[in-house]
């Protein structure tokens, strides 16, 4: 997060309406909803996972062992078995 002067972007009206709540402190204002990404969303992080896990299910319905899969992608059974066992 970086953190923006507000005399370099708000009237100077807005600041003297804020200033009668908060004086010189740091002031969070969130994103509008409708502007969320979910994770990964933009780092591409997600569609990589989504990808990986793709290709757990295919080689779990094509015959390898949850076992397997697990050594083979460096994760845990229970972690495995979720994902083969979802009904994305």
């Amino acid at each position: 997060m970086r953190y923006v002067k507000a005399t370099t972007i708000l009237p100077e009206q807005l600041i003297k309406e804020i200033q009668k709540y908060i004086q010189g402190e740091t002031l969070y204002i969130p994103k509008q909803k409708t502007t969320y990404q979910k994770w990964g969303a933009r780092s591409g992080g997600r569609k990589l996972i989504d990808e990986r896990n793709a290709q757990i299910k295919n080689a779990f319905q094509n015959g390898t062992t949850i076992q397997q899969l697990a050594e083979d992608y460096f994760l845990a059974v229970e972690t495995i078995k979720r994902i083969v066992y979802s009904h994305k």
